[in-house]
């Protein structure tokens, strides 16, 4: 298998790359902001502001907005970083831009179109088939990679 770097599909993969990791520091930020806002803590270490030991119990809670933005988090962190990690790989193959970029595009997309279905939220099936269509997306980013170097 030869490894030869397009310097376009490579700068392709890069933008897009950054785009939905920034997406996900987005929703990560978010979640911290509901947590310090609606004052919902995990940890006791995390109520000190708290003036009284009945305040400081209150603020040890699960909040339905914390959680949902932690749930979308945790499902970036699922599906971005296979994403990053093979389409760096893909990349690095002999592929052509074309082909690179509807299946860094169609990820991005709807890993955005993910989030806003489930932060508004969306009904169903919105969130799952955005789901899904970002792991076929990796999936055939990877079959790719595993093609090539097979039979390559």
């Amino acid at each position: 298998m030869a490894f030869e770097v397009n310097t376009e599909v490579f700068r392709a993969f890069s933008t897009y790359a950054t785009v939905v990791i920034l997406k996900m520091m987005f929703v990560s930020m978010l979640t911290v902001y509901y947590r310090v806002t609606r004052k919902a803590f995990d940890n006791p270490e995390d109520v000190k502001s708290g003036r009284t030991m009945e305040e400081k119990k209150r603020m040890l809670r699960t909040d339905a907005d914390v959680e949902r933005t932690r749930r979308c988090h945790q499902n970036d962190l699922e599906n971005i970083v296979p994403f990053v990690v093979i389409g760096l790989l893909y990349s690095l193959t002999e592929t052509n831009l074309s082909s690179a970029l509807l299946h860094f595009r169609i990820f991005v997309g709807f890993r955005f179109f993910y989030m806003l279905a489930y932060l508004i939220p969306l009904p169903n099936p919105s969130r799952g088939l955005s789901w899904i269509v970002g792991m076929c997306v990796t999936f055939s980013m990877a079959y790719n990679v595993l093609t090539r170097a097979m039979f390559h």
